[in-house]
Order: structure tokens, then sequence, then C-alpha cells
């Protein structure tokens, strides 16, 4: 990580109390449209108890197949 890229992340770590307290006044704002309110809600949920998992599914929902191949080098 370069000094610029922590120089940033420090700047919008220092932002956090305030970004909450923001989102907290959208979701809770009955002025606020419902599509602000309910991604306010989500960026809370998501801070606060990490990401719902993701399924992973191959095409057209079926399963993932892997295949892991091996190159080696013959050695004399």
């Amino acid at each position: 990580m370069t000094k610029a890229t922590a120089d940033i992340r420090s700047l919008a770590r220092a932002q956090t109390a305030l970004a909450i307290r923001t989102l907290t006044g959208v979701c809770g704002s009955k002025a606020a449209p419902a599509a602000a309110r309910v991604s306010a809600a989500q960026a809370l949920l998501d801070r606060g108890w990490g990401k719902a998992p993701q399924p992973h599914t191959g095409e057209d929902d079926g399963d993932i197949h892997v295949t892991i191949r091996s190159i080696t080098e013959e050695r004399r």
C-alpha cells in the first residue's frame, strides 16, 4: 500500500462517526425517500454485522466445477 493510499484511508476513517450519524439520520427520516432509507439501513447493518453471504452458482444456477491443473517442469 502506498503512503497516499494509507493517508486517504486514515482521513476517511476519521469521518466514521459522522458517516454513521448521517446514515442513522437518513434511515430514521420520514422525509427521506424509501430507497435512501433502505440504502442507509443496509449500510448500517453491513457495517455492524458484515455483509450477508452470497451463494455462488454456475451458469443457469447450476453447480460450479473447479479444475486444477498442475504444470511441472521435469528436472534432469
